[in-house]
């Protein structure tokens, strides 16, 4: 090919004019697809807004081919600003350029008008490649879909055209559900991954019912981990009231809350208002147990102290007399009749059982006359006890009685209590006794833990710790700090005495 060749060709296509008021058009196939495109259209733009951009039309197919000096019509080259396949593809996106098909979405005063090309959304998704080129493929130029949102179709689009995932708290539901819809299971998954970055005490409920809803069974299970290690506030939350029956039955049957069960009828108590509200009937207690149904049996009534139960449950008028007197037989004869309740703890923790050793040594012999071994802790983060190691005989294998409790000092409550037994080998390890159910102990504050012991005399701790440091399995560590309990205490102290350890979780 001779050299000048080149050029001529070039010349000749900076020749093709197209004149808007004349009769010559280009060839067919320089036109775009989309015979029926506007001048001027309005069209959102990668953000949600809108913006003012000109359409093609037969009188400006290519953009600028001629030289700039000269003063003929325009021919529209959008391609050559757009250098990757990915830049070409997302200029595309919600753009009249090119489209061969457009989607209403959403309903009456929500709904857009949405372009798109058939073979980019085909690519992407099964379902778009089914309604376009299966068997039973469209043929309209239109798609109705009232149930999508715009916003979300259109976070599914720009990912479709680009790879580009735009997706907030306020729309990562209504895209995890458009995502589903159409087997785009990369958004799904960035969908869920985003929920699981943003999942906290003050949403856990709410989540957990999209979760269930979308059957997303292991954001479901991220949720319920949550709501067990954050039980008392997870509960408090403003969107707990808002759950669905079959969650909040789920939720109460687990056996890992960590939460007096007294709590856990107050809150039933909110859901149970709320859910009159919704199902516009008088919130009276007749109704509250009408609309818990089976959600009310998953109460554990006996988990609960006499005086809570007397002072909650038992003035609600949930409970009829015959399961009033039962329960109340149930707090103090023996042995305990059938409640119609269950009654097993709510103490299977999560997570790794941790022990805070508070004594380097240990010597004999310790004696007890009816008082309580006590001694005064903090933590520097919330944790949950669940028993304390204690020692037992040096003289050998022995069975003691214990009553143990977690005093909240500044209140004198008692926060959790318990009066169970413990066997030692007559070494001098520590033996556990365990409460009922976990006791929430929150950041430093004081509380007292004590130990009333029943049986001979046992070894005793020496050379105690006043801060101990306690590694965790999740890298945290979890620090105490032991002080002298004043008053009766059978003489221990962060120096010597009983309770050399306290069990926990965090």
């Amino acid at each position: 090919m001779a050299s000048g060749s080149k050029n001529d060709i070039v010349n000749r296509l900076l020749s093709l004019r197209v004149d808007s008021g004349g009769d010559d058009l280009p060839p067919q196939n320089m036109l775009p697809s989309n015979q029926h495109s506007r001048q001027e259209e309005n069209i959102p733009d990668e953000d949600g807004g809108r913006i003012s951009e000109p359409t093609p039309s037969s009188s400006s197919a290519i953009e600028n081919l001629q030289p700039s000096n000269n003063p003929g019509g325009r021919l529209h080259n959008w391609q050559a600003t757009k250098m990757t396949v990915k830049e070409r593809l997302s200029f595309l996106f919600n753009n009249e350029i090119l489209s061969d098909v457009h989607f209403i979405v959403g309903k009456e005063a929500n709904q857009q008008v949405i372009p798109a090309h058939k073979f980019v959304l085909s690519v992407g998704s099964a379902v778009f490649d089914a309604m376009f080129n299966g068997v039973l493929a469209t043929k309209s130029e239109e798609v109705e879909l009232p149930d999508v949102e715009p916003a979300a179709f259109l976070h599914l689009l720009k990912f479709l055209y680009s790879d580009e995932v735009r997706i907030g708290p306020e729309s990562v539901m209504t895209t995890l559900y458009t995502a589903k819809k159409y087997a785009v299971a990369a958004l799904e998954e960035h969908c869920v991954d985003f929920l699981k970055s943003n999942l906290g005490t003050d949403n856990a409920f709410l989540l957990l019912t999209q979760a269930r809803l979308f059957d997303e069974p292991q954001l479901a299970a991220l949720c319920l981990e949550m709501i067990d290690k954050n039980t008392v506030d997870a509960l408090n939350a403003e969107g707990f009231t808002d759950i669905d029956q079959d969650t909040l039955n789920a939720v109460l049957e687990r056996d890992t809350l960590r939460i007096r069960e007294a709590k856990i009828f107050s809150a039933v108590l909110r859901w149970s208002e709320a859910e009159c509200i919704r199902r516009q009937v008088p919130v009276t207690p007749g109704h509250q147990r009408m609309v818990l149904g089976r959600a009310f049996n998953a109460i554990r009534f006996p988990l609960m102290s006499v005086e809570e139960f007397a002072m909650g449950p038992a003035q609600s008028g949930l409970l009829d007399d015959r399961e009033i007197v039962q329960l109340f037989l149930y707090f103090t004869v023996n042995p305990k009749p059938n409640v119609g309740f269950l009654d097993t703890p709510r103490c299977c923790m999560t997570g790794k059982e941790l022990t805070v050793n508070r004594f380097s040594q240990t010597e004999s012999r310790w004696g007890y006359s009816g008082t309580s071994d006590r001694i005064r802790f903090t933590v520097n983060q919330r944790i949950f006890v669940v028993g304390f190691g204690l020692y037992g005989s040096y003289f050998g294998p022995t069975e003691y009685e214990v009553h143990l409790q977690v005093i909240h000092l500044a209140t004198k409550k008692v926060c959790g209590s318990n009066t169970t037994t413990f066997c030692c080998d007559g070494t001098d390890d520590t033996f556990r006794a365990m409460f009922k159910e976990p006791v929430e102990i929150l950041p430093n504050t004081s509380y007292i833990a004590s130990a009333k012991l029943k049986g001979t005399d046992s070894y005793y701790g020496t050379k105690g710790l006043r801060r101990v440091m306690v590694d965790c399995n999740n890298g945290e560590k979890v620090t105490f700090l032991f002080s002298y309990a004043a008053g009766n205490n059978n003489g221990t102290s962060v120096e010597d005495g009983q309770i050399p350890a306290i069990i926990f979780y965090i």
